[in-house]
């Protein structure tokens, strides 16, 4: 059963056009956290018909072996979710890792990301941080090589997350906008960090993040009272020398200041980053290996 103050559905493809007619009423959504959904049978409703917009009839395994997604189960802040998608396949299993989409059932754009991973990927680890706007499902969607959909789903209660002020002012935020730091994490472990990518072995990650205040279009000024516009990364190719790492086609669940963390196979080759957001700017970045 809806929330009585739910954001209304939109395509999980349609843009920010939209986002103009949802804020007069994106503030209510903070009000109705005691009276959000509770976990039940009934909670993927969203999904059922949300699934054919993202997937058409493509059949999915839900509850995959193959995929592992963390997320807490009740959010310290709905506007920064943070969230942990693995995609394992066994031993000689000959397929590879092609793409993986997150998804916010709930949110009013619900897909987050959509990440396509360049060479022969048998594993993947890949972490962010998403808003969430009502109690919802999130879904982390791996499409194999041979095309099937493979799905790890958490249930998390937070509620207000695409309409919550913004951390920075919007000068502060534009001052800095497209910063980026990118750095290696070795075996995941964000507590032993080195810039040195030659020194990264199999099971370490790379997190990159991008300052930039992703406005969802949802949020309002708190000095003027209008909403801002919304404003966004909406793209991102992380490279290896000429080897694509992965690229990100992403949406406004994306938090503020984007942080990926993601595993690759090194090769001591420099790392390089491309972005840009929804205003056409463009950012660039990259980790060069010690001579």
């Amino acid at each position: 059963m809806p929330t009585p103050h739910a954001l209304p559905r939109l395509s999980p493809l349609a843009l920010p056009r939209h986002l103009p007619r949802l804020a007069a009423i994106a503030a209510l959504s903070l009000l109705t956290a005691t009276t959000a959904l509770a976990q039940e049978p009934g909670a993927d409703a969203t999904w059922k018909a949300l699934k054919p917009d993202v997937f058409g009839e493509q059949p999915i395994a839900e509850a995959s072996p193959l995929v592992r997604l963390t997320a807490p189960v009740r959010a310290e802040d709905a506007a920064m979710v943070p969230i942990e998608a693995e995609v394992m396949l066994p031993a000689g299993d000959t397929r590879t890792v092609k793409k993986l989409t997150l998804i916010v059932d709930e949110n009013p754009a619900p897909v987050a990301a959509t990440f396509s991973f360049g060479g022969a990927r048998h594993d993947v680890t890949l972490g962010t941080r998403l808003r969430v706007n009502s109690y919802s499902y999130i879904r982390a969607v791996a499409e194999l090589s041979d095309g099937s959909l493979h799905m790890g789903a958490r249930y998390v209660k937070a509620s207000g997350g695409c309409s919550a002020p913004a951390l920075k002012d919007e000068e502060q935020a534009l001052k800095n906008i497209g910063q980026m730091k990118l750095r290696v994490v070795e075996d995941g472990n964000a507590g032993v960090s080195s810039g040195d990518a030659t020194q990264a072995n199999r099971l370490s990650r790379l997190q990159l993040m991008i300052r930039h205040p992703n406005y969802s279009g949802l949020q309002m000024d708190q000095v003027t009272r209008l909403y801002i516009p919304a404003k966004f990364v909406d793209n991102i190719e992380v490279k290896q020398g000429d080897e694509l790492v992965f690229s990100m086609v992403g949406g406004i669940s994306l938090s503020e200041d984007p942080a990926i963390q993601f595993s690759y196979e090194p090769t001591g080759q420099e790392i390089d980053v491309r972005a840009a957001d929804t205003d056409g700017r463009s950012f660039e970045g990259a980790l060069k290996p010690a001579g």
